[in-house]
């Protein structure tokens, strides 16, 4: 049997392997002859003795080892950090030299995220393993991915729509797929509209929390009000919504920040830590309307508003109302 390396977007590999174990009918193995093993933790020798040992009762025997070839990334070459002794120091070396003998009835899966180009065990692999790297799809190839899996689920979707699941959720293919799973049961075999995707969409209501923060330090309460009961409407309490706004505030700052240092565009996402294309645009858009001054008081009135809440001074709705309402001072 032969052994795999994938690497790159998680759901992508999840599919990859489903598709690879369906293909060599290890999808109704026995439990036994699984074997899921974590890089940093499995030995040299443990993985070795699993994968030269024969299935039982079965025809063959699965083995994932996830996150091995990250251990062999160092900091110091911009990778993620060895522990406890990394596969760039030629320990997994006889991994390699038994996989061409190890017995046929052993599939092997070296599964990761994103990894350097010159990861040295990436580089030992290629000889002996068949190596995909499983790149997000951006763009055009994005749009057509959103089509081909609401197909998929059984549900047809317009343009308009594709387009805007893919400006709020970016390449988090994992939150695409739930959410179109989610609209193809509500559309009941109609094609899915952009009118659609804002009823279910969970991070339109992230739309709405930028909307309301431009509004309250833009001096518009009626406008932030009108927002934020919305989401009032839709079940949520005061200090959720609160929390909500600390979150976007938090991302502000870090935003602010970013264009001060000229953070490169590349790099946004991973500063602002999400994956979406829209949370990146807005937040970037929404920083450069307002100074570090303005951010700041609106930070310190939140923290306000959420300490008399939990210490009892305040309703909670009221303590809401008033932090909309209290007008950052210009200068």
């Amino acid at each position: 049997m032969p052994a795999f390396v994938l690497y790159g977007d998680s759901f992508l590999v999840r599919q990859r392997i489903v598709s690879l174990e369906s293909e060599h009918g290890a999808d109704a193995l026995l439990d036994a002859n699984r074997h899921r093993m974590q890089g940093n933790q499995v030995s040299p020798q443990e993985l070795l003795g699993v994968c030269q040992a024969l299935p039982f009762l079965d025809t063959m025997r699965l083995v994932s080892v996830e996150g091995l070839l990250a251990t062999a990334e160092s900091r110091s070459g911009g990778g993620r950090g060895r522990r406890g002794g990394g596969a760039s120091d030629g320990r997994w070396q006889p991994l390699v030299d038994a996989i061409p003998q190890m017995p046929d009835t052993t599939l092997l899966f070296l599964t990761d995220g994103a990894l350097n180009a010159n990861n040295p065990l990436l580089r030992s692999m290629r000889p002996v393993s068949s190596v995909e790297e499983m790149t997000s799809p951006r763009g055009e190839q994005l749009a057509r991915w959103i089509k081909e899996t609401a197909e998929a689920k059984g549900a047809a979707i317009s343009p308009p729509a594709i387009r805007f699941m893919a400006d709020l959720v970016g390449s988090d293919l994992w939150t695409l797929e739930q959410e179109l799973e989610k609209l193809s049961l509500y559309s009941s075999g109609r094609e899915i509209g952009e009118s659609d995707v804002r009823l279910m969409v969970s991070q339109v209501r992230e739309a709405s929390i930028f909307e309301a923060v431009d509004a309250m330090i833009d001096g518009r309460p009626q406008v932030a009000l009108k927002l934020l009961a919305q989401l009032r409407d839709d079940g949520r309490e005061p200090l959720y919504i609160i929390a909500m706004v600390e979150r976007q505030l938090r991302l502000l700052a870090l935003a602010r920040d970013s264009i001060e240092r000229r953070v490169p565009q590349n790099e946004l996402k991973r500063t602002l830590g999400t994956s979406s294309d829209f949370v990146v645009r807005k937040t970037m858009d929404q920083a450069r309307r307002h100074s570090w001054e303005d951010i700041a008081w609106r930070y310190d009135r939140l923290l306000e508003a959420d300490l008399s809440i939990k210490q009892g001074r305040v309703d909670p709705d009221l303590a809401l109302e008033l932090l909309v309402g209290d007008a950052v001072p210009r200068r």
